[in-house]
């Protein structure tokens, strides 16, 4: 039975990333792990990037500049995080502006994934690979970025401020060396240890 846009003869744009996930990765995480359905081979659920920034307290249009530049890399507008508590010692009150984040799911997810490791990966300076031991125990996995002109969406020229981000991944493996073998198939590189 053909789907809705294939009656009305329209096409429906499937990311690289996932459909190499759903025609390549699916039967070779099902050898290796031993699966018996293809439901249970871990997958990608989110991307959550979030970049805080200290100088937002006495300047708080600095989180506008951060703001412009994460929706040019992610493709999603971000959202403004407040403080939930006052610290006396940073000046910070309860209710301030400090942090951007986003969360991204489906299509935007790997598409972000998709630039990250094929083209903003490679400019890292003296770049040899991710952490291999920045797994949670849970499947998830942590990684920092000092600078955010490493992705190409961002001409360097008209940067206002540079800023570091960090970026998790969150999958549904339930061990570290099932999402560590999803991160490597999907074309992460870890460093050797």
């Amino acid at each position: 039975m053909k789907s809705l846009t294939e009656k009305q003869g329209k096409t429906k744009y499937i990311p690289r990333l996932l459909k190499e996930y759903r025609e390549r990765i699916i039967p070779t995480l099902m050898k290796k792990f031993g699966y018996k359905n293809p439901m249970q081979v871990p997958k990608l659920e989110k991307i959550v990037i979030n970049v805080a920034a200290g100088e937002a307290i006495s300047d708080p249009k600095i989180l506008d500049i951060i703001s412009e530049d994460l929706s040019l890399i992610t493709g999603q507008k971000p959202m403004i995080v407040r403080a939930k508590r006052s610290v006396s010692a940073f000046k910070l009150r309860k209710g301030m502006p400090i942090a951007c984040k986003v969360t991204l799911r489906g299509y935007r997810m790997y598409e972000f994934l998709d630039r990250f490791l094929n083209f903003a990966a490679p400019r890292i300076r003296d770049f040899r690979g991710f952490d291999p031991n920045s797994f949670d125990t849970r499947g998830n996995y942590n990684l920092g970025i000092s600078e955010q002109v490493i992705f190409p969406e961002i001409d360097a020229s008209k940067v206002k401020k540079i800023f570091g981000m960090d970026i998790a991944i969150v999958t549904t493996a339930k061990k570290d060396d099932e999402a560590k073998a999803l991160l490597e198939e999907l074309g992460m590189v870890f460093k050797k240890e």
